[in-house]
């Protein structure tokens, strides 16, 4: 039985599918998002553990087009999830959107015949959905990682992965609580429970290098200039022309020609300055310079170390030899997190020295400590960045799938697009500048591509478009060659699926930053998309 017939199927009610949904409206596209929580948002549908927060700037992490950003007012310079849910159901209300989407559609499979993709839900397995086009917009942090430690499934408290958090919440008030994981989402519940609990363990792998959120009600002008109406908008100008799309950018020098007093200076300003300036607002070759990245570790260390008490544990949390380069791990932003472990109730693990042998009936085993009980586990342990698009059963007219095509790596051209998948495209995924850079900036960069191409395609009467191998080959090598320029493959990080077990280590990162990928895309565009067969 057939159901909807669409020119464009979106995959996400998250900022690249409501982009991509609002635009290709006004250009009279047949089009519908397939959204599989109940509400709009994306990751701050699923973001309810407490303490989820953006980590981006306000002014930059919106929507910049059709002046929406002018009737809503934030009220935190880091906006909390509350506050967040409040603006995307502002912008489903201002642009009317939720009419063109369908909830609790969770795609789970879809094949091209040929000419358009025939999709099914999980909910709707009679109805199959025929779409033109079909764009996934499932992000990098749907497809959560739960490592498979033994005798999880004996455990007899409570059990819960941070992006799986239940609505009705959990009560963790004087309970014996570990969190596994020091990701941003741990940095995050951490700061909230350990005031609560009776008592806390952390589990940390790798040390987060977090930096101070330097948080400010915008009310508060004394702690951070709330940027003037009339600046918003060269703040969105700034973020397609900044690395980290974000409204600024690297200082034009660097480290390694300044003193090492002009450096203390540069980086004391950053660090004052909150947020991800000491990140992508340091120093030009923080990234490529070892000696440049190992005096801004220095710097952060003697910071968080000057917080933190006990030896030990600052020995864990701060290490005086840096566990990787600053910054290829992206780095969380914290309140008061180093803080907490003051607390007599607060403990933390490193189980690189103690490994977690197993959970247990009523706790965690690991080597050194034997069994400590608790009543909750909670799994930070983040996400696996390609997975969102592998857990859909997608496959072409030759009955070949995605996930045969990248069981030995991801293959995209222009982080857009794979060979053989005619017609098919994804947003904030591989390939892209996406764990580097500002969500919304990749987002609307990519979507907006994505819609002069079907534009494009309507009018010269095409309607149907593949990636060549060879392009794709050559933008792996173009992602690589970037990524081994610089200090991030020294880090085992999810930026190259070095938390995944089992899955091959490789860049899945475009390290080039948002005014390199954005003049890539426009040279495909005006070449006639060369590097794509259309028909």
């Amino acid at each position: 039985m057939d159901g909807d017939k669409l020119d464009v199927l979106i995959v996400g009610a998250g900022f690249s599918g409501l982009h991509l949904l609002q635009k290709l409206r006004k250009l009279n596209f047949n089009v519908n998002i397939y959204e599989a929580g109940k509400g709009i948002g994306g990751t701050w549908y699923w973001n309810r553990y407490p303490g989820a927060r953006v980590d981006s700037d306000f002014p930059f992490y919106q929507f910049t087009q059709d002046d929406i950003w002018k009737d809503f007012k934030f009220t935190e310079r880091f906006p909390a999830r509350a506050e967040l849910v409040k603006y995307f159901n502002y912008v489903d209300e201002k642009l009317d959107l939720n009419r063109h989407i369908k909830f609790d559609a969770r795609v789970t499979s879809a094949k091209f015949d040929g000419s358009e993709w025939l999709v099914e839900t999980n909910n709707n397995q009679e109805n199959v959905t025929r779409a033109k086009f079909i764009i996934l917009c499932t992000g990098f942090a749907e497809c959560r990682h739960t490592p498979s430690f033994k005798g999880l499934d004996t455990f007899k408290g409570v059990t819960v992965h941070t992006s799986l958090w239940p609505e009705s919440g959990i009560d963790v008030v004087g309970k014996r609580v570990a969190v596994i994981g020091t990701g941003a989402s741990g940095v995050q519940v951490i700061q909230e429970f350990a005031p609560i609990v009776d008592h806390l363990t952390v589990y940390q792998r790798t040390p987060n290098l977090a930096l101070p959120m330097q948080q400010s009600f915008i009310s508060d002008q004394t702690k951070w200039q709330f940027p003037a109406a009339g600046d918003i908008q060269e703040i969105f100008n700034k973020t397609r022309s900044s690395f980290g799309g974000m409204g600024f950018d690297f200082i034009p020098t660097n480290g390694s020609d300044a003193t090492p007093e002009e450096q203390e200076a540069v980086f004391e300003d950053l660090y004052k300055r909150g947020g991800f300036y000491f990140w992508v607002g340091n120093y030009q070759d923080i990234f490529v310079n070892p000696k440049t990245n190992d005096a801004a570790y220095q710097f952060w260390c003697k910071k968080a170390r000057s917080r933190i008490i006990d030896p030990i544990k600052r020995d864990i949390l701060a290490p005086l030899v840096a566990p990787h380069p600053f910054g290829t791990k992206r780095p969380s932003l914290e309140q008061c997190y180093y803080e907490k472990y003051n607390q007599d109730n607060v403990g933390i693990i490193n189980i690189r020295q103690s490994p977690i042998l197993e959970i247990t009936e009523n706790g965690i085993r690991t080597e050194n400590e034997g069994v400590i009980d608790f009543d909750v586990i909670v799994f930070a342990t983040g996400f696996d960045q390609s997975g969102a698009i592998l857990n859909i059963e997608l496959k072409n007219e030759r009955n070949e799938s995605i996930q045969d095509k990248w069981k030995n790596g991801v293959w995209t051209n222009i982080g857009i697009s794979t060979a053989g998948f005619p017609n098919m495209f994804f947003t904030y995924g591989p390939h892209a500048p996406t764990a580097i850079a500002n969500g919304p900036t990749c987002a609307e960069i990519q979507g907006d591509w994505i819609i002069e191409l079907l534009d494009r395609m309507r009018k010269d009467n095409k309607t149907k478009i593949v990636a060549t191998e060879e392009a794709e080959i050559k933008w792996k090598d173009t992602v690589n060659v970037l990524w081994n320029r610089s200090l991030f493959p020294l880090a085992d990080s999810w930026y190259q699926s070095a938390n995944i077990p089992g899955k091959p280590r490789e860049a899945l990162n475009f390290a080039g930053g948002i005014p390199l990928y954005l003049s890539i895309l426009d040279e495909c565009a005006n070449s006639n998309y060369k590097d794509f067969v259309l028909s």
